[in-house]
């Protein structure tokens, strides 16, 4: 390609983004994260040691130099809004930039929550409108991945597509537990079936189904059509897997766009955090020496909110007293003191005292960890004062009887656990 097309194409798709809303639905509870949603919804959870899950997403669209966004909230959101107003006033209003807060307000209807994926949308039918945009991006607020949008939005423009869909491939026996789309050799879209028994193999593969990611770029006139039309329909769980897409399929043109590493056409990174298990995981994913998600792509920076802290310290070098953190990753703020962390992600302002030993654990911010105590295998929530002497992820019977122990044996520990009074946690 010349250099003059190549301007060309760059400039076309800075005019698409330019022209499209985001939309980020991070309304969702996360009942599956346990007692880690009492207090704060699934996409302000922490992550990664200094970002929350929310601030994936975000960051794509800001990398994707799509700079129009609204935050669809709902359930306990006073801790997403706080992160999103200390971490996301950076845009500038009068270039037309924003991240926008967009609470359930009863716009159209007596609910007072949004009722669906697609109600959510709806119920803000007014203000998309007055904004004008050409493309609507709808994103989940709740999984882990770094994705440039705007190839997205220029496939979908390219094949004249209503809609289309972002989707990886997943085995056939996890499958059930997305939406899962079949397709023709032209990724076009014949059928879409949320969560089934018996998933479609795609074209050409064995033992792979292709999922949807919950991303989708509409046409802007054709997503209210179908918003409107959905209302008016009884019965209609307001979903946009459930009924939106089905109902669409036949008439109009809906793509797949599928997930790939451009260099390597591999699946890309992309990951639901949404169990003890896959969250604890994915955390212990990042302590690799090459994680497939990679924290230090300058060319790709996630961006986030974080109190100024001082660096890091570890502090004691006697035989039996030293502190060290060994293939661990440790924030801003956290005090090693005579103490061995091993494989283990710290968030910031931690403090693992003398003759400590914290191992696969994943250590929320603000955590103190008193003298003589052995954890491994853990996430200890926010705040918490592990009492000097515990013992955490030894003896499975012994942690069922006062935390929460997963199916994969990683133990969560919060502050009520503890016996430690009941807090917000933000």
């Amino acid at each position: 390609m010349s250099v003059v097309n190549s301007q060309q194409t760059q400039r076309r798709i800075n005019e698409l983004t330019r022209n499209t809303i985001a939309l980020i639905l991070a309304g969702g509870r996360g009942s599956r994260l346990k007692q880690m949603t009492d207090w704060r919804a699934k996409p302000a959870v922490p992550f990664g040691g200094k970002f929350r899950i929310i601030d994936f997403p975000l960051s794509n669209c800001i990398n994707s130099d799509i700079r129009k966004i609204g935050i669809l909230t709902q359930y306990k959101a006073d801790s997403l809004i706080r992160h999103i107003q200390q971490g996301w006033g950076f845009l500038r209003g009068e270039f037309g930039e924003y991240v926008d807060l967009m609470p359930a307000q009863q716009r159209h209807d007596e609910h007072s929550w949004y009722q669906g994926t697609a109600d959510a949308v709806f119920q803000n039918i007014d203000i998309l409108r007055a904004r004008n945009p050409e493309f609507v991006l709808v994103l989940a607020g709740d999984h882990i991945y770094k994705m440039d949008y705007s190839a997205m939005i220029a496939d979908h423009v390219a094949n004249k597509a209503d809609l289309t869909i972002g989707c990886i491939e997943v085995p056939l026996e996890d499958a059930k537990a997305f939406g899962v789309m079949d397709v023709d050799d032209n990724r076009r879209v014949r059928a879409f079936v949320e969560k089934p028994e018996n998933p479609p193999i795609m074209p050409g593969r064995e033992n792979t189904a292709l999922a949807s990611m919950g991303i989708y770029v509409f046409n802007a006139g054709f997503l209210f059509e179908q918003l409107i039309k959905d209302a008016d329909t009884k019965g209609s769980s307001r979903d946009f897997g459930k009924d939106i897409i089905p109902a669409v399929i036949d008439k109009y043109r809906i793509n797949a766009y599928p997930f790939l590493n451009l260099q390597s056409g591999q699946q890309s990174y992309w990951r639901d955090v949404g169990t003890i298990d896959a969250y604890w995981a994915a955390n212990m994913e990042l302590i690799g020496v090459k994680p497939d998600l990679n924290l230090y792509d300058n060319t790709w920076p996630i961006w986030t909110y974080q109190a100024q802290t001082p660096p890091a310290k570890f502090v004691f070098d006697d035989d039996d007293r030293r502190g060290q953190a060994i293939d661990s990753m440790v924030s801003g703020g956290c005090v090693i003191s005579g103490a061995t962390v091993r494989h283990s992600l710290l968030f910031s302002q931690v403090r693992v005292n003398s003759y400590s030993e914290v191992n696969d654990s994943v250590i929320l911010p603000e955590v103190n960890i008193a003298r003589h105590c052995r954890i491994t295998k853990a996430i200890i929530e926010k705040a918490c004062q592990v009492p000097e002497g515990t013992v955490i992820g030894e003896d499975r019977a012994e942690d069922e009887k006062r935390f929460h122990v997963s199916e994969g044996g990683v133990v969560l520990v919060s502050a009520e656990m503890l016996g430690q009074r009941r807090h917000y946690v933000r």
